[in-house]
């Protein structure tokens, strides 16, 4: 009998499960919206119950979608966002806001309540901020329990875990509370390899209590990526699932590093190698993640890492990203007086607006390496959420230049090209600022949404110098989960294994050197914007 393998991805807006082939073969995906809370002060909360019943309902649909019989799914492997989930100890959730309702108990990733602590966090200069790129982010977990502690008091003594929502998926499958090196490492500062937390760290920062209780509220056993969790999958979870109990669960991941995995061993259009060292993997979501993987570790200022283990046992990860990037596109293009009749337009053609809006842009009689030439004269910071790499600025701000009265839906297509090649410039500082550190990046391998746009390929290609390449999949993300799926049922031995066998690239686009000099000009405003957005802040209007 056939063997299948799971990928359950939760996403900043929605959950998504895929059945996978032993080679890769996507068979059946489904897809639920998640409840999102937003309020003043940067605070962005969801509930760890709506995710949890989220994922149930995708995973069942997906395996119904697939015609495959539920007891010949094998493996399965969770990502999430790296938002923090707090409960009791009985695993209850608890308020982590000031609404009081227990349901609201995960600080999502992109939620800022957290910069004055993040801020005094650095001014300690710990040795362990080296690993994270010399400068914490508000995005990470130690500054928001830290919030936690000094705002929410009662709750924060209440918790008996906090989760990295990733581990809470596994947990909640499994029962176990093992954590993933993937996600401590990356995101709570565990020192993976030394294998230990760092104490003086927690004592600096005024979490010694989490210390002292040698660190069992947020991880005492740490374990590999893709390793097989307890027995599988609980009779609880099975149930809520749809799956056969025991099915092996690993390891988990945070989404993006999941959607590396799917990506980091592909091989070419023509079978050839593209070596795992040479790549940059983009996972273009509501943020961006740059994983780039290395033998040795590098430390480049303003990109997190170097983190070892964390993506692929055995190798270094350096981890960049734009905290703000489908999301910024989404916001930028609503600020324009036409956007609400493209809108829709694009439902009228059943389309999201971007991808409408390529059809619009391609239709004026542009070709996709052409129409850069719309935005010559308009120039985009999309920085709406900060600058996470390389400037570590979570405080930064969007800047626009070149705009006018034009309120027309042509003003609105120029708008949308000059975003999108914003945000190919902000990668290509994130891949500056590695390069610079002698790392033999060649290749971005893009997965998300964004990724099967033409459109943005060809900009970002052009942008940035660098081949673009388009994985065989539509759904990376989700492989790398069913990646993780089968090595944890034992039918692949590792995750490069793995990869290796259910991974491919479609296609790779290659710079056109005829718009260099565009991007260059263009590159060079991005940069002048970025600074004047620096000095006036430093002004104290």
């Amino acid at each position: 009998m056939s063997e299948y393998f799971i990928g359950v991805d939760v996403g900043t807006g929605s959950a998504r499960a895929g059945v996978f082939d032993a080679d890769g073969r996507l068979l059946g995906v489904a897809k639920k919206d998640l409840q999102i809370w937003k309020s003043a002060g940067g605070h962005v909360e969801q509930s760890s119950e709506d995710i949890w019943q989220a994922i149930c309902f995708c995973t069942r649909e997906a395996v119904k979608q697939s015609g495959v019989d539920a007891s010949a799914v094998v493996g399965l492997g969770f990502d999430a966002t790296c938002s923090l989930v707090v409960l009791d100890p009985q695993g209850t959730p608890l308020a982590v806001g000031a609404s009081e309702d227990a349901a609201r108990n995960v600080v999502v990733w992109m939620d800022h309540r957290a910069t004055e602590q993040a801020r005094r966090i650095n001014e300690t200069g710990h040795e362990v901020l080296r690993y994270v790129g010399g400068r914490i982010s508000p995005e990470m977990e130690t500054p928001k329990l830290l919030w936690l502690k000094e705002n929410r008091a009662d709750i924060y003594k209440q918790a008996g875990h906090f989760f990295d929502l990733a581990d809470f998926l596994s947990w909640k499958a499994t029962g176990s509370t093992v954590r993933s090196v993937c996600t401590v490492t990356c995101k709570w500062t565990y020192l993976a390899h030394e294998k230990r937390w760092d104490e003086s760290y927690f004592e600096a920062i005024g979490l010694a209590d989490l210390a002292r209780d040698g660190f069992r509220r947020i991880g005492t056993e740490i374990a590999d990526i893709a390793t097989p969790l307890a027995q599988g999958l609980t009779a609880e979870a099975a149930g809520e699932l749809g799956l056969a109990q025991g099915t092996a669960v690993g390891a988990s991941l945070i989404d993006a590093h999941c959607g590396g995995v799917g990506t980091f061993a592909c091989r070419g259009p023509d079978g050839e190698d593209l070596p795992p060292e040479t790549q940059m993997a983009l996972i273009m979501g509501t943020s961006a993640c740059a994983m780039t993987l290395s033998r040795d570790p590098n430390f480049v200022d303003g990109v997190w890492g170097p983190y070892y283990g964390a993506m692929i046992p055995g190798w270094w990860l350096l981890e960049g990203g734009q905290s703000a990037y489908g999301a910024a596109l989404d916001h930028l293009l609503s600020l324009h007086p036409a956007y609400p009749d493209m809108m829709r337009k694009a439902a009228e053609e059943s389309q999201s607006l971007p991808v409408y809006l390529e059809h619009r842009v391609l239709a004026e009689g542009l070709t996709v390496e052409t129409a850069a030439d719309l935005a010559q004269g308009l120039h985009v910071v999309p920085e709406f959420l900060g600058n996470r790499a390389p400037y570590a600025d979570p405080n930064a701000t969007a800047v626009i230049s070149g705009l006018t009265l034009d309120a027309s839906e042509a003003s609105l297509l120029q708008l949308y090209v000059a975003g999108l090649c914003g945000l190919c410039y902000g990668t290509r500082q994130i891949i500056q600022a590695e390069k610079d550190k002698g790392l033999p990046i060649e290749t971005l391998v893009v997965s998300g949404g964004a990724a099967q746009s033409a459109l943005l390929r060809r900009i970002l290609a052009d942008a940035t110098g660098m081949k673009v390449a388009l994985p065989r999949t539509q759904e990376p993300v989700l492989l790398g989960g069913a990646i993780v799926g089968a090595v944890a049922s034992g039918r692949a031995p590792d995750l490069q294994s793995g990869a290796t066998q259910m991974s491919a690239i479609q296609e790779i686009t290659v710079p056109n050197t005829a718009s260099a000099a565009l991007h260059q000009r263009k590159y060079e405003a991005f940069c002048l914007l970025q600074d004047a957005d620096r000095q006036i802040r430093a002004l104290s209007l």
